[in-house]
């Protein structure tokens, strides 16, 4: 007695065609999660550089600024802007507090400054980033 088996083959073979094809989209759903982490990483730190430029940026103007002299530019809301080349993306805010001590008769104006980078519309928004970088910077006595 002959037993007919046509059409098992064929049965296997779209089985092992479906679970490669999950194994396909899987590999794609990875790479691209992995792709966009790596590209929100690069975001970051860009970000980390941006902030540092508004701080450096106040850093320069309390060092050019005179002995004794209050730097006129500390206000809220100051900095360079939006920036160019690699940080392009980014606009960045310096946040500026004076205080002035007396040593002596000499006056020193310390400074409360925060840069804060931001790119990609508003908070909550998908590719908004932002950070923000606090110091205090001295001036010199005169």
């Amino acid at each position: 007695m002959r037993i007919m088996q046509k059409g098992f083959s064929i049965v296997t073979a779209i089985f092992l065609l479906v679970v490669l094809s999950f194994l396909g989209v899987a590999m794609v759903t990875f790479s691209t999660t992995q792709h966009q982490s790596s590209a929100m990483d690069v975001m970051g730190s860009r970000a980390y550089q941006a902030a540092r430029a508004g701080i450096e940026w106040a850093a320069y103007n309390v060092s050019v600024t005179g002995a004794g002299v209050q730097w006129a530019g500390c206000v809220a809301n100051t900095g360079p802007g939006a920036l160019g080349g690699t940080l392009a993306p980014f606009a960045v805010d310096v946040d500026c507090t004076a205080t002035a001590f007396s040593e002596g008769t000499a006056t020193i104006w310390v400074y409360d400054v925060t840069a804060t980078a931001t790119t990609g519309g508003a908070p909550g928004d998908a590719g908004y980033i932002e950070r923000v970088i606090s110091v205090k910077l001295g001036g010199s006595p005169g």
